[in-house]
């Protein structure tokens, strides 16, 4: 993890040593990772959109086998085969990511640990005024309450309204919670990087994401039309 959190610190040294101001140079460097992630973003919301395609068949067989788990197994191995689906696929992106969302975390919570800054003097005098924020050291509380408030908007957008009731619904507001108490107790140099990171991955959902799901859905009405269409010949 220190590997990762060292290099972080150095990206984020290089663009405040270009930009000269840390609350921007924050917001750039978190940018500058969410575009570096984009690609696996991408490659977790095809396989997301693939596996919702098959949950009828998916559901049939677990019904139709469901007490017989070996023959279950078998007849959804099949149906992954048939689709051309790795059903862990999904969750290979959000693994790779982890590592990079802790070493960010951790560079921006001790960034002269990370060689960002030379000593706490220098981080100091960096971290004054930006903003609305007097200090980028210390927590902000219209930061903390921006940083809530945006994960809750985000949580809402991108969940799909079929899932937005029950225990995901309360997760949504368990997690816009933590993020208010956390903005309260972080330092705002840390809370920004995730309001930041918030509104920019809203902004990808509607610039990206809708557009590649809506496209992904042609793609497959197009295979299901032509199939009709040999059918009938």
């Amino acid at each position: 993890m220190s590997i990762i959190s060292n290099l972080l610190g150095v990206v984020l040294k290089t663009i405040f040593d270009f930009i000269g101001n840390y609350g921007l140079s924050i917001i750039v460097f978190t940018i500058f990772v969410k575009v570096l992630l984009l690609p696996l973003t991408i490659k977790q919301t095809k396989s997301t959109k693939a596996m919702q395609d098959i949950q009828p068949k998916i559901k049939e067989i677990q019904e139709m086998y469901k007490n017989k788990p070996e023959k279950q197994q078998q007849e959804l191995m099949k149906v992954y085969q048939e689709a051309k689906i790795n059903p862990l696929a999904g969750c290979l992106p959000l693994l790779i990511q982890m590592p990079i969302l802790i070493g960010l975390f951790t560079v921006l919570r001790d960034p002269v640990t990370y060689g960002v800054f030379q000593d706490k003097a220098t981080l100091a005098t960096a971290s004054e005024g930006f903003l609305w924020i007097k200090n980028l050291t210390q927590p902000d509380i219209i930061l903390a309450v921006l940083s809530g408030a945006t994960t809750f908007l985000m949580q809402m957008i991108m969940m799909p309204k079929d899932q937005q009731q029950g225990s995901m619904k309360i997760m949504t507001y368990f997690m816009s919670g933590m993020m208010l108490f956390w903005g309260f107790t972080f330092p705002a140099g840390l809370t920004l990087y995730w309001t930041v990171g918030n509104l920019f991955s809203i902004a990808q959902h509607y610039l990206v994401m809708n557009p590649l799901k809506a496209k992904l859905a042609n793609s497959k009405e197009e295979v299901i039309d032509e199939g009709k269409h040999r059918n009938k010949k």
